[in-house]
């Protein structure tokens, strides 16, 4: 069985030959012995260079290169992220950074390389079973947040503003309703209270914890040993525990994984969400990812518009449910 979701991935990457001498040898520089062998990442949505590397000196880093060439965001998450990893506490089970660079072109992340797996999709409930109770970890161990990161609420204000747009765009609802199959004829019969609910979205979200804000199958490794989570620059602190858990799920369900509505109010970290602050939250989630979906695909990410449409689409299943 396999399931039909888009894959998660950019569609193209950058392999070592491709990146300018001085970039290598900035890479070879900072990580202290020549390169000798690289394994590329084939998931993540990231078109710049994202490799593991293997040294002369039998180490191995996980780097990242990107520059405003691949995607003009591309550096801006990448710095982001270097900020992210100076915050996040010990015992967040992140990848630590070991060393960064950035001259304003190119900018360079050197990650502890950790053995691991992507999870087996469609979901196999063994490893959808780890995943969530890492999720449960990861709020107790995010809480309190820790200082230093962008707060939720201001962050997710802008994001969840995708229904108001769409209700102000004619041509672009008329092809979300139209990519929504059967729920379409629903959200134009509530599109006002659609627009109401994640207006209430990035409130509700409101909390002491630190949070991930981008948990997907793509953005977690899987050892024997351990469940690493990958990929921080969206990372915000002062969100609610439940943030992380609602944000998955809606890719959880296109890949397969069970019933979001289920699977959230059984888990641990739901535990005394309020209902229509849930609803509120959700709202705004599946809003930014039907209104991304109907935009152009931006440079570098073919398979962003179709990752972020199924998404959108397992969201308002869910949020009609709610």
């Amino acid at each position: 069985m396999t399931t039909t979701a888009p894959r998660a991935f950019s569609g193209s990457r950058l392999q070592w030959s491709d990146l300018p001498r001085q970039v290598r040898a900035r890479i070879v520089e900072l990580a202290g012995a020549a390169v000798t062998s690289e394994t590329s990442a084939t998931t993540g949505f990231s078109p710049g260079f994202a490799s593991v590397l293997e040294l002369g000196d039998g180490t191995r880093v996980f780097v990242k290169a990107v520059s405003e060439e691949q995607n003009p965001e591309s550096p801006v998450l990448a710095r982001r992220e270097i900020v992210v990893a100076g915050a996040l506490p010990p015992a967040i089970p992140a990848p630590p950074l070991l060393w960064s660079d950035d001259d304003g072109a190119w900018v360079l992340l050197g990650f502890a390389a950790v053995d691991g797996v992507a999870p087996r999709l469609p979901w196999d409930p063994a490893e959808l079973e780890r995943v969530l109770g890492a999720v449960t970890e990861l709020a107790a161990a995010g809480t309190p947040s820790p200082p230093g990161l962008p707060d939720c609420v201001t962050e997710l204000a802008t994001l969840m503003r995708g229904w108001e747009a769409l209700a102000g765009n004619g041509p672009r609802l008329d092809r979300v309703v139209e990519a929504a199959g059967s729920h379409g004829a629903w959200v134009r019969d509530n599109l006002d209270d659609l627009v109401a609910w994640a207006a209430d979205g990035p409130a509700a979200t409101s909390g002491g914890t630190l949070v991930h804000s981008d948990l997907r199958a793509d953005n977690v490794l899987l050892s024997p040993a351990h469940v690493w989570l990958i990929d921080w620059p969206h990372a915000c602190g002062g969100g609610a525990a439940w943030w992380d858990l609602l944000a998955m799920l809606p890719s959880v369900a296109m890949q397969d994984g069970g019933d979001p509505e289920t699977l959230f109010w059984h888990h641990p970290n739901a535990a005394g969400a309020d209902r229509e602050q849930v609803r509120a939250a959700l709202a705004g989630l599946t809003g930014f990812f039907l209104h991304e979906a109907v935009q152009p695909p931006p440079p570098g990410l073919t398979n962003l518009r179709p990752f972020q449409l199924a998404q959108g689409v397992a969201a308002l299943d869910w949020l009609r449910r709610v």
